[in-house]
């Protein structure tokens, strides 16, 4: 079982120690003698000590795996996989282990739980996104929104990116948990992990939550208005920690939240703003290539402004023809009803013009080809003289045939 998932996972069979580069020795001027050899950069992020660990293993230098493997679990006494890996190189030593955790007592299902915890975690190895690729997900950022987080529950990371000018930047990925019963939460207990576009609503702080939740909590705005056009249901889906006496979970064992660990959820805190960070939950993230990434933000882009067009216009064909015919707002309005509700903030008119800013534009995650775009709508009218206030919006577009249509609309 080692050996297939050192294969699986792509590190080199044949791995080596660090280069002799990283001990030469080096002149120093205008002295005669030698520099000390450079030490090489020292691992202390449990993941890549296990990466490690493994490399030694390919190679055939158990007693160098032996090491690391006793160096990880001493500085992660609570990391369940690594004493597993540790049991298994200890027994190596004696007579021949040909499954992970082999003689380690432990039940089968602990055991499946952390060889799938293992394989996600080495194939992140190889499977790191491409600095040339972007995140389908993520098509506009508010220049006010410094970071956003896309959460892969197939391959079990949470990416985080950096706004850069209006372009999400990788920074750093992370392992993470999520429901046992996977994604696509439809309803209230039913141990999966909504798929969908969120926002962090607040942050709980370790003192105000059980053990269970480990370093703190993220709340997300699970259900979204998205979510409750679809009648799916539920509450308390947050991000959160480990309990202390385990260093992470399998990839598939929450009631639905997503699982960092303490660490990995320490490092994120400093990522989060309360109600500005998104964070995209997807069944598998998508990346494309920057020519790609700009024309699809283009079309976004296109959509919006010519809803804004026929906005103005006044015409209630021009208006409608934006919207399909399936629409229905979070409250439960068809379209007739919706347009009737709140035509001072969708009908415009000869002395009436809209500004739209603080775009937000994603790519909604799941079976339909949909975007949400989220944008501030100011009304200007050439004879009033006090401007109405302006009106925060989130609409949903699908594409129908050839078109995007509105298929749900929120005023925030």
């Amino acid at each position: 079982m080692l050996a297939v998932l050192i294969a699986a996972t792509g590190v080199c069979a044949h791995a080596t120690t660090p280069t002799n580069a990283a001990h030469a020795r080096v002149a120093v001027h205008p002295a005669p003698a030698r520099a000390r050899p450079s030490a090489a950069p020292r691992i202390t992020h449990p993941e890549q000590m296990l990466i490690e660990v493994y490399k030694a293993l390919g190679a055939n230098q158990l007693r160098a795996a032996q090491t690391k493997a006793d160096a990880l679990v001493a500085a992660y006494p609570t990391f369940r996989l690594g004493q597993l890996i540790r049991g298994d190189l200890l027994m190596m030593h004696t007579r021949q282990v040909t499954g992970l955790g082999q003689g380690s007592g432990a039940s089968a299902e602990a055991l499946q739980n952390l060889r799938q915890e293992a394989t996600v975690r080495l194939k992140s190895l190889r499977e790191r996104p491409d600095p040339e690729q972007m995140p389908r997900a993520i098509l506009a950022m508010r220049s006010d929104q410094k970071y956003a987080l896309i959460v892969d529950a197939k391959r079990s990371r949470l990416y985080v990116y950096q706004n850069v000018g209006g372009r999400p930047k990788f920074l750093t990925d992370y392992y993470v948990s999520q429901g046992k019963l996977g994604v696509n939460k439809l309803r209230e207990g039913d141990q999966k992990t909504p798929v969908g576009v969120y926002y962090i609503t607040s942050r709980l702080a370790r003192a105000r939550l059980p053990d269970f939740y480990g370093s703190g909590a993220l709340p997300i705005n699970y259900p979204n208005d998205w979510d409750r056009v679809n009648g799916r249901s539920g509450s308390g889906i947050w991000l959160h920690g480990t309990p202390p006496d385990s260093y992470s979970r399998p990839p598939l064992s929450s009631d639905g939240c997503v699982v960092l660990t303490n660490e990995d959820l320490n490092k994120l805190l400093g990522s989060i703003e309360i109600g500005k960070t998104p964070v995209v939950i997807s069944e598998k993230v998508e990346f494309i290539s920057k020519e790609k990434w700009d024309s699809e933000r283009t079309i976004a882009n296109r959509l919006l402004d010519a809803w804004r067009v026929d906005a103005e216009s006044a015409s209630p064909a021009r208006i409608g023809a934006n919207y399909s015919p399936r629409f229905k707002s979070d409250r439960g309005e068809d379209l007739t009803a919706w347009l009737t509700k709140h035509q001072d903030f969708i009908t415009g008119g000869s002395n009436v013009a809209f500004q739209l800013r603080d775009v937000t534009a994603f790519h909604y995650p799941g079976k339909e080809e949909m975007l949400v775009i989220t944008f501030t709508q100011q009304q200007v009218s050439r004879k009033a003289r006090v401007q109405p206030r302006p009106v925060r919006k989130r609409q949903y577009w699908a594409h129908e045939g050839s078109h995007w249509k509105i298929v749900s609309e929120s005023i925030l």
